[in-house]
């Protein structure tokens, strides 16, 4: 895997935003309700931000029926996660640049 160059992304800066493409990117996907349980943000509020995050291309959403139980899964999509990582390196140069 390639280092991805800093970006700074305005669509992840969102504290909500990144806390989601953290969870999305240490797995390949993640369920709704346990996006909303471990943000503890309410549902129309973790629907918006992934709105925001679907619409930019950087995470998918794949509907599935388990135990007669409607479920949503999210996934970050490969340019997603190139954001993300990215991302994440534009704020470890700003707080590098901080600390020099």
């Amino acid at each position: 895997m390639t280092a991805e160059a800093p970006a700074f992304d305005e669509v992840i800066h969102a504290p909500q935003r990144l806390r989601i493409c953290a969870m999305l990117s240490a797995a390949q996907k993640v369920e709704f309700a346990v996006l909303q349980d471990e943000l503890a943000l309410s549902k129309s509020a973790l629907s918006k931000h992934l709105s925001q995050l679907v619409d930019s291309g950087y995470v998918t959403q794949e509907r599935s029926v388990r135990d007669a139980r409607s479920r949503l899964w999210l996934s970050l999509t490969a340019e997603g996660r190139r954001a993300y990582r990215g991302h994440v390196r534009a704020l470890q140069e700003i707080v590098a640049a901080e600390i020099g």
